[in-house]
């Protein structure tokens, strides 16, 4: 078991859940009070453990049920749980057509479709175990060695079985009998459990199968789930955005609390050895009582530069939400969209802003569209120089660039963006695409990296606030001199 829970822990941290070795040694010893045939009870202790945020707790599933698939009461045969006639008949009659196929699309499963309805009319749990093992064994055709994740031999069983159909005839006997639309819905309701339990069954068994041939590493790897910090924004699904979308609250508040607690320790300042030598004479000269400088920072100003184009437009949301969640770190905040023409939106954004909905204002009013709604960079700074440099851009001031840098095939203009980064404080550009495409096609990120102090690829939210902690630190000196 020690082993077990070593590579279940490895496989957390694979997957970005942090785990210290503090609280290994917590869910190690939490195992000795429990029951190891009780999957729940090992879960619930090491989920209590290992798991500090409930947005992980979905990836610790996951590798729960790879590492853990065979952890279960100790039972003879399967003929020994099937302790209904039907489970007997079913096993009898199944046994000997199991081992003659191993699986295949030719295989008749009428008689395993009628023993599952059995089952799912009596609540014959014996029987539904048997129709699992038996399904998967004619159906599933899992062959040894074979790198396919279990979602492929599921589908292959479900597709037999035609469980809607199932549901379907299933829902016609139950209906007759209800007396009203209440029943009706109820009866539905409680189908449509039965069926989700099944295909759980059937889950767990592939899985387990699938752990016994290849290992808990291999399987384990298959069924990976990114954490929502970690999911690339470029090429996220609508649901996956609506999870970022909840949770980017709780990470900007974390950061302005953090960002908070640092700027007051950088406050203490340098140590005043004149003043603190002072304050010693009180006690016979030993320094018990430090005095420090009382340092000057100042807060940055922040001028953000998004492109609204395209899948970009999303990366730009969240840059932007983050940014605006924590304002109170920054002295001033202004924001400028773009696609082929440049227009300032700081006042589509304020206190309680639904980030969407404006984004879509931003997309209807402002003014970002110059010519042909094609992304043209060299235009767009072009615009931004000779409309907003000389009032939004001094000395204090920290430009942040955020999008892909493909002009399609448009005019870079890089003395454009040379003399908005002469200007700053600091050019910083968040590239939301991999680094490996830089530069090719229509991208012209290499003629523009010069001209930035940092050019940084950024995909997801965790990288977002590594670079957005790391611009709010005060300093009382500029990140790099001004040409």
């Amino acid at each position: 078991m020690l082993r077990i829970l070593t590579g279940f822990v490895e496989e957390l941290r694979a997957v970005g859940i942090p785990v210290s070795m503090v609280e290994t040694i917590d869910a190690a010893r939490g195992i000795e009070y429990v029951d190891l045939g009780s999957r729940s009870a090992l879960r619930a202790v090491l989920g209590s453990t290992l798991v500090k945020n409930a947005r992980h707790y979905s990836a610790f599933e996951a590798a729960f049920e790879a590492y853990f698939s065979a952890v279960g009461p100790r039972a003879g045969s399967v003929e020994d749980q099937a302790r209904s006639e039907d489970a007997r008949v079913l096993l009898a009659g199944l046994s000997g057509a199991a081992g003659l196929s191993g699986g295949g699309d030719g295989d008749d499963a009428s008689d395993l479709v009628s023993a599952l309805l059995r089952a799912l009319q009596d609540r014959d749990q014996a029987l539904l175990q048997a129709v699992v093992r038996a399904s998967v064994d004619r159906l599933a055709a899992i062959e040894p060695g074979r790198p396919v994740g279990g979602a492929y031999y599921l589908y292959r069983v479900m597709r037999r079985l035609e469980l809607e159909k199932v549901g379907a005839e299933l829902t016609d006997v139950a209906a007759r009998d209800a007396t009203s639309s209440l029943e009706r819905r109820l009866v539905s309701e409680e189908i449509e459990r039965r069926l989700t339990e099944f295909r759980q069954m059937l889950r767990s068994e592939i899985r387990k199968r699938l752990v016994a041939d290849r290992g808990p590493q291999a399987v384990a790897r298959t069924l990976r789930r990114p954490l929502v910090e970690d999911i690339d924004l470029m090429a996220a699904t609508r649901d996956q955005l609506v999870e970022a979308e909840r949770v980017v609250h709780q990470l900007s508040r974390r950061l302005a609390t953090r960002l908070s607690q640092r700027r007051r320790q950088h406050n203490r300042g340098r140590l005043d050895i004149r003043r603190t030598i002072r304050a010693s004479l009180s006690t016979g000269g030993v320094p018990v009582d430090p005095r420090f400088r009382r340092p000057r920072p100042g807060r940055p100003e922040i001028v953000l530069l998004c492109d609204i184009s395209g899948s970009v437009a999303t990366f730009a949301r969240f840059t932007m939400q983050i940014v605006y969640a924590i304002a109170a770190q920054f002295s001033r905040v202004r924001s400028f969209a773009f696609i082929d023409g440049m227009d300032e939106v700081t006042s589509f954004f304020g206190p309680g802003t639904d980030f969407p909905t404006a984004m879509r204002r931003i997309g209807a009013e402002a003014e970002v569209v110059w010519l042909d709604g094609h992304s043209d960079y060299g235009n767009a700074f072009a615009t931004f120089r000779d409309r907003f440099l000389e009032d939004a851009v001094t000395t204090r001031t920290t430009v942040i660039v955020t999008g892909d840098a493909r002009s399609n095939y448009h005019d870079a203009n890089v003395e454009a963006l040379r003399d908005i980064s002469r200007s700053a404080r600091a050019l910083f550009w968040l590239n939301p695409e991999q680094q490996r495409y830089w530069d090719t096609g229509d991208s012209i990120m290499g003629a523009y990296s010069p001209w930035c102090d940092e050019v940084s690829e950024v995909r997801n939210l965790r990288q977002l606030e590594r670079f957005v902690e790391k611009v709010s630190i005060p300093t009382t000196r500029p990140i790099r001199p001004i040409a």
